[in-house]
């Protein structure tokens, strides 16, 4: 999949399009910080990596605004301790 990861303020989500309906991530705006509260990725693309795309994208993103994130549901939880190393600048 090689889909760009966009961020939709209007929806507080960031959406990753994918041939089964879009990947998205609920954010909440705090001052500085980023929280992501949820992440869902369409059934029959689960376990693929679509849901990481969609995270590294995030990332990428809350870094070039200069902000932090905090992780609001366990997969993203799961997804910075496996990537500790790639984003440890963006933990608050």
């Amino acid at each position: 999949m090689t889909a760009t990861v966009t961020d939709n303020p209007e929806k507080s989500r960031y959406e990753l399009p994918t041939e089964a309906g879009p990947a998205v991530a609920l954010y909440r705006l705090t001052p500085g910080t980023m929280v992501i509260t949820y992440t869902e990725v369409p059934w029959p693309l689960r376990g693929r990596g679509v849901g990481a795309q969609l995270l590294h994208g995030a990332m990428q993103d809350i870094r070039a605004r200069g902000l932090k994130v905090v992780a609001g549901c366990g997969y993203v939880a799961q997804f910075l301790a496996e990537h500790a190393d790639a984003y440890a600048d963006l933990r608050r």
